[in-house]
């Protein structure tokens, strides 16, 4: 593209004549800091690389570690969380844990070793509630900036960040209500995890208020987040006669949605599944998936600004910022079949 088409594209964007553009991009006095910000703003909005004078200066190293990275949900915290460091001028470390491979205390002790300004766990060990939550209290107590995000644990001194898994899966329960549904059966992970607690407790305060369910536990079957662990709790759920199906996460919900057309069972038609998280992708599976949405960038934002805020001296809320979520009705759920009614 011509330099003179991006001069106006620039200038058009950032509300300033094109010799502005110019000074600002050239570095030349006798620009507001408001004027020259705007112009900055704009080079990040259209997409275009800033000369190497107007990016930020590179202020060390901020830890990342992950719960896993299997899960699309992780990747896509990773990257917002990513790029808003560095548009801060810090660069990410991505620690990603995994069966079998580095522990969360072994990443932490390498980021520690690399002088690492502050960390951000992202579903680590705050979120089982029978760990050893010291750990945290630790490197709190060292001085080190920390933020949790999807997790709580009592007593540790730092910003928690998570999405409301109770109004989640109230959420879920109504919709499927609404639609007809009776039998409605939860798919969900261990039942030591914070998430898994939390979202058990929206499933049963669902059915206790929009059905006048209160005994809802053979409709409980609790596996691992992934979509074998979906595909094991569907079979079980479905055995026991429920019509629909709430799922702990997008990846158990394809496995449940697998385990029904194993049986010869239509998705929607004869069986409801609804997720958690809209992770990437989750609108273009079959068929395109209802599920509860995480607002993984206001969560990632939130999570970095309160980071910052810790390692420049303002200070964050040492509190848990619930997100509340959002349920995106697709193709994976309808009403309750005449033969099942």
């Amino acid at each position: 593209m011509p330099v003179t088409m991006r001069l106006a594209d620039i200038a058009a964007q950032a509300g300033v004549s094109e010799a502005t553009v110019s000074r600002v991009l050239n570095g030349r006095q006798g620009v507001a800091p408001a004027t020259r910000q705007a112009v900055i703003d704009a080079l990040d909005v259209l997409g275009y690389d800033r000369p190497a004078r107007l990016r930020p200066p590179r202020n060390g190293l901020i830890g990342l570690i992950v719960a896993e990275l299997d899960n699309p949900i992780f990747p896509a915290f990773a990257q917002v969380i990513e790029n808003t460091l560095a548009v801060h001028g810090y660069t990410a470390v991505l620690g990603a844990l995994a069966p079998g491979g580095i522990n969360e205390d072994d990443y932490t002790d390498l980021l520690l070793e690399r002088g690492v300004s502050g960390i951000v766990f992202v579903s680590g060990l705050h979120a089982d509630s029978q760990a050893d939550h010291g750990r945290y209290k630790r490197l709190t107590d060292r001085g080190l900036p920390i933020v949790l995000i999807n997790g709580y644990a009592e007593g540790v001194d730092a910003t928690f960040v998570s999405s409301d898994e109770v109004g989640a899966m109230e959420l879920a329960v109504a919709h499927l209500a609404h639609l007809g549904h009776r039998r409605i059966g939860l798919a969900v992970g261990q039942e030591r995890f914070v998430p898994v607690i939390r979202k058990t407790e929206g499933y049963r305060r669902g059915m206790a208020e929009h059905l006048g369910v209160a005994e809802t536990d053979e409709w409980i079957v609790n596996t691992i987040f992934t979509v074998e662990g979906g595909e094991a709790a569907a079979k079980r759920l479905l055995d026991r006669g429920c019509t629909a199906i709430c799922c702990g996460s997008d990846l158990m919900a394809i496995g449940a949605i697998r385990a029904a057309r194993q049986r010869g069972l239509r998705v929607p038609e004869d069986v409801s599944v609804i997720g958690f998280d809209d992770s990437p992708l989750m609108a273009y599976v079959d068929p395109p998936l209802t599920t509860v949405r995480q607002p993984v960038r206001e969560m990632a934002l939130v999570a970095v600004r309160s980071l910052l805020d810790e390692i420049q001296g303002v200070g964050a809320p040492h509190t848990e910022l619930v997100f509340r979520p959002e349920l995106v009705v697709r193709s994976s759920t309808g009403p309750l079949g005449s033969a099942d009614q």
